[in-house]
């Protein structure tokens, strides 16, 4: 093969980056720039797409730079982001008519509960997998229609472009006001509310429901195809794939079979299971959700589980207790005792996401004794992120009869090796770390150069996948049952606590 690389964006919600891998999936050169966050009233949270716009441009430009290459030797150009994020623009001018609603955004609370009316939260969920909740993009762009003003007329008369945050980069790298292509694909359409599972077409009765004319909306088009040709600093590079970053952390970890999964660690969680050809409705707190579409292939599906707190609960850990002073001493503090003492931390700081959605939740220390010491709690915090991958494995298993049969993981945590172990104990089967821990990056890497030829099929892409580190089960089957009835228990406790209106 002549050599090839190709370039992957990642506009994630506090920086973007670029990243060059060659024709064997080995990073090349990254560059990375943050952008502010603008909180205009409480729960609110605001980009400028603009600034975002300008960023990416540097962070491509630092790429090429670093790497010594000039924009005609990149096969092809890959996209992944932030997923709800929403984005109003002007087609005439390419300005936006308002800063980005951030997917943390709150402000549509009210309409969605408007919108659910006698239904509630699953009016529309069987139609796009998903409940009504501020944190899709279907209501933050009625909200923008109705509330900038003269907006909604404009966008009937077809001046106004909507789309996340892929639909904006891939409209300005391919001309923008001169013929930009008005794109999106099935995974990012799917995280609107407005797009069908079945038919990946926009739902027209969903559409009048919020009240968003389809004059606005995106071509929905697969995750791997090209889309068009940049202009200007990219010129002739194919645009040739878009993928929401956590379904490209699915492809970039080769999850391409049923029962495949994967676990993003950040402040947060996300395990996404490949549930193959047809969706999955969830009764357990899941997310029914796009994973990937190459081309004009069958669509493949996961289920979402989304874990609110825990990375950040080791920043508590460090911040408001002080126990530690930097994140890694709590390795070897939690590795200083032999288990927890008895002791469990569930962490209810805000509610609890997946699987049981209890807004009335709130943090627990539960099974104190005076021999409880702080390596022992050392110990709980490590151990909360376990139990509650756990609680959402259990939960996919119960929608869909799924078994997984290994955990693939990414993020930061995962060099915690203390953590990845006991993450294979509880859930009794291997878990498995990747050399390149860039996954969302390498999976908007991977769908482009499939879509230009650079790899020829996904036994290609398994290949190149390399495993840096695999833990395997240890623990008792009689331990792991009485220690995650103990976790179950400890959480029944963090039920009930916080009241509405009580704040």
């Amino acid at each position: 093969m002549t050599e090839a690389f190709v370039a992957a964006i990642d506009q994630g919600t506090t920086s973007s980056r670029c990243i060059v891998f060659d024709a064997d999936g080995a990073i090349v050169a990254v560059d990375q720039r943050e952008h502010r966050q603008i909180f205009p009233k409480p729960g609110w949270v605001e980009h400028d797409a603009t600034e975002i716009w300008s960023k990416v441009q540097a962070v491509v430009a630092g790429a090429l730079a670093k790497a010594g290459l000039r924009p005609e030797q990149l096969s092809a150009l890959g996209i992944t982001n932030q997923r709800e994020t929403t984005v109003l623009w002007d087609r005439s001018t390419g300005k936006p008519v308002h800063n980005a609603v951030v997917w943390q955004d709150t402000r549509t609370a009210a309409l969605c509960t408007e919108l659910g009316g006698a239904d509630g939260q699953d009016r529309f969920r069987d139609r796009t997998g998903l409940p009504l909740a501020s944190y899709f993009s279907g209501p933050k762009a009625a909200w923008l229609l109705d509330n900038v003003p003269g907006l909604r007329q404009r966008a009937e008369a077809g001046e106004i472009a909507f789309g996340t945050i892929d639909s904006w980069l891939i409209w300005n790298l391919t001309g923008g006001t001169d013929g930009g292509v008005h794109v999106t694909d099935v995974t990012n359409a799917g995280r609107t509310m407005l797009m069908n599972l079945e038919t990946l077409q926009w739902d027209s009765s969903i559409l009048s429901a919020m009240n968003v004319p389809e004059a606005v909306l995106p071509e929905i088009r697969s995750s791997a195809e090209v889309y068009g040709t940049a202009v200007g600093q990219l010129a002739g590079v194919p645009v040739a794939s878009a993928l929401g970053d956590q379904q490209a952390a699915v492809f970039g970890q080769t999850c391409y079979g049923v029962g495949e999964a994967k676990n993003t660690y950040g402040t947060g969680s996300f395990l996404l299971l490949n549930t193959g050809t047809r969706p999955v409705p969830s009764q357990s707190g899941l997310l029914t959700t796009m994973g990937y579409q190459l081309g004009g292939e069958r669509p493949v599906y996961c289920l979402e589980g989304a874990i609110a707190i825990t990375g950040a609960l080791v920043q508590w850990f460090r911040d408001q207790l002080g126990i530690i002073s930097a994140a890694p001493e709590i390795e070897p503090l939690a590795a200083s005792v032999e288990d927890n003492g008895g002791a469990y931390i569930v962490p209810a700081f805000s509610g609890l996401f997946a699987p049981y959605w209890r807004s009335d939740a709130r943090g627990v220390i539960t099974g104190l004794t005076r021999y409880v010491t702080k390596a022992h709690l050392a110990r709980a915090v490590l151990e909360a992120t376990s139990w509650q991958t756990r609680e959402v494995v259990d939960a996919m298993y119960q929608d869909s009869g799924v078994e997984i049969t290994s955990l693939k993981v990414d993020g930061g945590m995962t060099e915690n090796n203390l953590l990845m172990q006991h993450q294979a104990d509880v859930l009794d089967v291997p878990v498995i770390r990747p050399v390149i821990a860039e996954t969302t990056c390498l999976g908007a890497a991977y769908a482009a150069g499939l879509a230009t030829g650079v790899w020829s099929d996904l036994d290609e892409l398994r290949a190149h996948w390399k495993k840096d580190a695999e833990w395997t089960p240890r623990m008792e089957p009689a331990v792991r049952d009485r220690e995650y009835a103990n976790w179950r228990k400890a959480v029944e406790r963090s039920f009930g606590w916080h009241e509405e209106g009580a704040d």
